[in-house]
């Protein structure tokens, strides 16, 4: 979904946005400059590449294990 906005540039700003990207791409150019900005992705993304990595998670299920272990034999 999208929603319309005003935004106020600065003729020779508006000038080279239309020369470099053309009318028709300047709404798409914009929102793909500011998005890194304003919508905190990168965790996400990490997390997702993190759980496609089997040997990562097969490590970490290894450490978690032995880490419970650990722990029953410090409450025993």
């Amino acid at each position: 979904m999208h929603k319309r906005m005003t935004i106020t540039l600065d003729v020779a700003v508006y000038d080279g946005l239309y020369r470099r990207v053309g009318k028709r791409h300047m709404s798409q150019f914009i929102e793909d400059l500011l998005r890194p900005h304003v919508i905190d992705t990168a965790l996400d993304e990490g997390y997702q590449a993190m759980a496609t990595d089997s040997a990562r998670e097969l490590e970490a299920a290894e450490w978690c294990n032995a880490l419970a272990g650990d722990m029953a034999d410090e409450a025993g």
